[in-house]
């Protein structure tokens, strides 16, 4: 524990700190890359260029360009590449090396759909082992999001991202949390360009009340239900605005 600011927060042991200190970390025996700092560090950045568009939707992604362009080795760029490839954001074609991905409509979709699938069955199974001190820990982290108000919305993201988090961690299928963690991270990545509409605002709030009560009264398949329908209008709040930036640009 330790104090930051006025408040004092806790996360099973770890302290939330303000925003520029606190990342949400991936549940328990999950390696959030599995990469060398450098190669980590790489992965982040040409991420961030592909998301913004520094580095163009097809365009090819040369080793040594890139080594120089970030005063590296080849050895890092090839680990980020990776990395990306196994994410989707960079594509690799026999002979021709590598390639961004665009990031557009399809990319999203597909991305949350897996999350459609996937979520429901991990919320169903948390219902069932859920304890006193994992609804507690729910509706604090609830609490720190209905605080923050989406005042700050990179923070809102890791509070979110850490309340759902609680729910998968334990899960016995590690393939299946890890799945969902990375998903998530993409998702985070491109959609933290969008701001929440008021309307996207009120529905997280109320579904997270919702389902908090939904675990506390142990209705496992509702949850699963509503984790669904979350998911769903997270993606879709995220396609809608990728749709007017794109209506905007052609106009």
């Amino acid at each position: 524990m330790r104090d930051i600011g006025q408040h004092v927060y806790w996360t099973r042991g770890t302290a939330l700190a303000e925003t520029n200190d606190f990342k949400a970390e991936p549940p328990e025996g999950i390696d959030a890359l599995g990469a060398s700092s450098e190669g980590a560090s790489l992965y982040e950045q040409i991420r961030e260029d592909i998301i913004e568009g520094r580095l163009a939707a097809n365009e090819r992604l040369v080793v040594t360009d890139l080594a120089r362009r970030h005063g590296t080795s080849t050895n890092p760029v090839r680990e980020a590449l990776q990395l990306l490839r196994g994410e989707g954001f960079v594509t690799f074609v026999p002979n021709r090396g590598a390639r961004v991905r665009p990031i557009d409509q399809d990319f999203v979709r597909d991305i949350y759909e897996i999350g459609v699938l996937i979520e429901p069955a991990l919320t169903r199974w948390f219902v069932g082992m859920a304890t006193e001190e994992d609804i507690a820990e729910l509706e604090r982290l609830q609490g720190l999001i209905e605080e923050n108000n989406f005042a700050d919305t990179l923070r809102h993201s890791e509070l979110d991202t850490a309340f759902h988090t609680v729910m998968y961690q334990r899960h016995y299928n590690r393939h299946a949390a890890e799945l969902w963690w990375k998903h998530r991270e993409v998702l985070r990545a491109v959609s933290r360009r969008f701001n929440f509409t008021l309307a996207r605002r009120a529905a997280i709030i109320r579904e997270h009340r919702e389902l908090i009560a939904l675990v506390k009264s142990g209705e496992a398949d509702k949850a699963a239900e509503l984790i669904a329908r979350h998911v769903e209008g997270s993606g879709r709040h995220v396609l809608e605005h990728m749709r007017a930036r794109s209506a905007a640009r052609a106009g």
